[in-house]
């Protein structure tokens, strides 16, 4: 017996460890998505081709070997004796092209800056889908907190009842006023119900996001929920997103991946030799060694139309460059006005003489009132109205400010509000 009951311990605890809710932070959701998302894992392909370019852009031409043989004798004159290899002519040569003008040199270094946009790009790719995953997580914090409003509600509106039916037996209330106010739970309900749908879907969201195939009732996020009355000046939140947005930081390097191309434009358009040396046999000499060098006459083709392609091209990633940071300022100011809307819109909400606290005293006024008497049946359930209004006004007013904080913090290029 005693060890069937041991037995069925371990059970409840393993079982309790398979079946635990997962409970994650925003920096927990935040690694897992980096870790396991395919467009980000891609995109770190990307930057392993781009540094595997660069391999191929510092290699060395290959120097060439030419073998040959000649002056063969199959049909010899007549008188002669036969000997088709008398006169055999062997020849081995080898040549080499001789870059000029830091050719190899230009093009690692246009490697380089193209794998250094790459990693910016990927940086820029990892900005933009958090931004979709940050929306995500405050939702379910907003979806979260509304429950928790909506059963707050329920449960106090659930003991506002049972006190009035023991009113109504006593006889100090009506069976109108009861019936009223039994049909207003229904109020009270319907909110915890629809809460609870909107908490669920919030929540699945976010499992697709991040691809992860934990059952719903088993994840869980936690994160604070509020807002942060101070907020740097505009000037700051310009100059932070200057330095970090990686699409700016992308379209500079772009600029200067130009300019390098430009150079190697017109490296290519000078002159390489290519030096030979051979070897061989020609009787009556018994073995002879020749150099050679061969000159390209660029007379035609001076790789003029790459030279002025690259020089438009630098005029064009400019203008990308100054379109990129007018779009930074313009996302920075449409953020962070949203955002300090939103403050103050929340700041009214908070402190002694805020609405939360004057909705909530004007409840429980109102409720003491009418349990004694005192007080209109409307007038308590415009009261009970008023505050559960106030709270989901204020659920909602947070909710609102965390995203426009997650789009001032993407529009910046790093979190700049937690």
């Amino acid at each position: 017996m005693r060890r069937w009951m041991w037995r069925l311990q371990i059970g409840f605890v393993v079982g309790g460890c398979l079946f635990a809710q997962t409970t994650l932070t925003w920096q927990q959701v935040k690694d897992k998505f980096e870790a396991d998302n395919p467009s980000l894992r891609a995109g770190v392909l990307n930057i392993q081709e781009s540094k595997a370019d660069e391999i191929t852009a510092y290699l060395r031409p290959n120097p060439n070997m030419t073998a040959g043989v000649d002056q063969f004798q199959p049909f010899p004159a007549p008188a002669t004796p036969y000997r088709p290899l008398g006169y055999l002519f062997p020849l081995l040569a080898f040549d080499y092209l001789h870059e000029r003008q830091h050719k190899r040199e230009l093009r690692l270094e246009s490697a380089q800056k193209g794998t250094a946009i790459a990693e910016s790009q990927q940086l820029d790719l990892e900005r933009t889908l958090l931004f979709n995953l940050r929306s995500a997580f405050v939702l379910t914090l907003q979806a979260k907190a509304l429950l928790a409003n909506a059963r707050e509600n329920l449960d106090y509106f659930d003991k506002e009842l049972t006190i009035n039916r023991v009113r109504f037996k006593a006889g100090d209330i009506a069976r109108v006023d009861l019936d009223r106010l039994v049909l207003q739970r229904a109020q009270y309900e319907s909110d915890y119900q629809t809460a609870m749908v909107n908490a669920r879907t919030a929540k699945i969201t976010l499992l697709m996001l991040l691809n992860d195939r934990t059952p719903v009732d088993r994840f869980d996020v936690e994160g604070p929920f509020e807002f942060q009355e101070r907020v740097m000046p505009l000037d700051e939140f310009h100059t932070v997103a200057l330095s970090a947005r990686p699409d700016l930081k992308a379209a500079v390097e772009t600029v200067d991946k130009a300019e390098t191309d430009h150079k190697l434009a017109v490296s290519n358009g000078s002159t390489d030799p290519t030096f030979g040396v051979d070897f061989g046999r020609n009787p009556p000499i018994t073995i002879y060694m020749g150099f050679s060098v061969n000159i390209p006459l660029r007379i035609f083709d001076k790789n003029q139309g790459e030279k002025l392609r690259t020089e438009i091209d630098i005029t064009h990633a400019q203008r990308q460059k100054d379109a990129a940071e007018a779009q930074v300022f313009s996302d920075v100011d449409s953020a962070y006005f949203t955002v300090v809307s939103s403050v103050n819109l929340l700041v009214p909400y908070k402190g002694t003489d805020g609405y939360l606290e004057t909705a909530t005293r004007i409840r429980d006024s109102m409720s003491f009132a009418y349990q004694h008497g005192q007080a209109a049946l409307l007038d308590y359930l415009d009261a009970q109205r008023d505050y559960r209004a106030t709270q989901v006004a204020y659920i909602n007013l947070v909710g609102s400010y965390l995203s426009a904080a997650s789009q001032l913090n993407t529009a910046v290029g790093r979190e700049v509000i937690q």
